[in-house]
């Protein structure tokens, strides 16, 4: 196999090779005599640059801020972050070599409201570290990231349901009414882009709870609320009855170690619903270009609408008035 060929040869590393499911990459398990790495092969559609800025944001924090458990990139014996594979219609895909961080995901955690501050401390601290950082491809296009959410209207075409199709409207218009118009005046700075449930490790029976951060492939120069705005989408609802307490919990301590300019702060909530949004609006769009992948798609978003609709039934000035009234130095 030409991995395990390529593991040889550029870090002397042969062992046991098991294949992760992953969105994108080709992801892998290595498991030596001695230590476990992650493997990853960048898709071949994405651009070497790409790749290089998610490197060199991770190299960037293990410079600066080696006490952050952020993933570590593992050189070659030549002093190298990479090994470029020259494909045969001259396209490349690049070989990288990670420590593999053991643990438990934060998704599976079902942490309470001072953990979920701890996450949010967390990539508070990350965004703080990042903040002089700069790349030459950290402007590159990616629909994920929520500054051209705006741009996507056409996706709402591909929700079969009248209903959510119509929710989904809604956030474009919230949207488009509080955050298109500051677009161009936003803080902005190279964010980590999806600091997700599944790409923070924790370990419920340590003080600083979180032991392992992952996955930098969303890394991009976007508006700082975005950043914070990811993770909260994926915590709206999980409590219904009260849909915003753990988002906002999160961002509660996210502001202790990077406060949000007070201009900004009522535009987070808004940021939140569009990335929720955004990621069922994607998953219909996929579910239709793979319908032998429909069913599970679709059971992986079903929530994703209930708890849109769940988080408007609370009126957002009480969310941001919360966010008000948790930051730091608020009396």
């Amino acid at each position: 196999m030409l991995v395990s060929i390529l593991l040889e040869e550029h870090y002397r590393l042969n062992g046991r090779l098991g294949r992760l499911a992953t969105e994108k990459d080709d992801t892998f398990r290595l498991s030596t005599d001695s230590s476990t790495y992650l493997v990853k092969v960048s898709p071949p559609d994405e651009a070497e640059a790409v790749v290089a800025l998610q490197t060199a944001a991770m190299r960037y924090l293990e410079t600066t801020a080696s006490h952050l458990p952020v993933q570590r990139v593992k050189l070659t014996t030549g002093g190298d972050d990479h090994v470029t594979i020259r494909l045969n219609d001259r396209r490349t895909r690049v070989l990288r070599v990670f420590d593999f961080v053991e643990g438990q995901v934060l998704a599976d955690a079902n942490p309470d409201a001072e953990r979920l501050a701890k996450a949010g401390e967390m990539l508070g601290l990350i965004d703080v570290a990042l903040r002089p950082f700069t790349h030459p491809a950290d402007r590159r296009g990616l629909a994920w990231d929520i500054q051209h959410f705006h741009q996507l209207t056409e996706l709402v075409e591909h929700t079969p349901n009248p209903e959510h199709r119509q929710l989904a409207r809604s956030i474009f218009r919230l949207f488009d009414e509080n955050i298109v118009p500051r677009l161009s005046d936003l803080e902005t700075q190279v964010i980590h882009g999806d600091f997700s449930p599944y790409n923070i490790v924790v370990d419920p029976k340590s003080d600083h709870f979180v032991t392992g951060v992952i996955d930098f492939g969303d890394t991009v120069r976007s508006a700082v609320i975005f950043d914070p705005a990811v993770p909260m989408a994926n915590l709206l609802g999980r409590t219904p009855d009260h849909p915003w307490r753990d988002a906002c919990a999160f961002a509660a301590g996210y502001q202790r170690e990077r406060p949000i300019q007070d201009s900004e702060l009522p535009l987070l909530p808004v940021a939140a619903l569009a990335r929720l949004t955004l990621r069922v609006l994607i998953t219909n769009w996929r579910a239709e270009r793979a319908p032998e992948r429909r069913e599970y798609l679709l059971g992986h978003a079903k929530d994703d609408w209930l708890n849109i609709e769940r988080s408007l039934t609370v009126s957002l000035g009480d969310v941001v008035a919360h966010l008000r009234e948790v930051r730091p130095g608020h009396s």
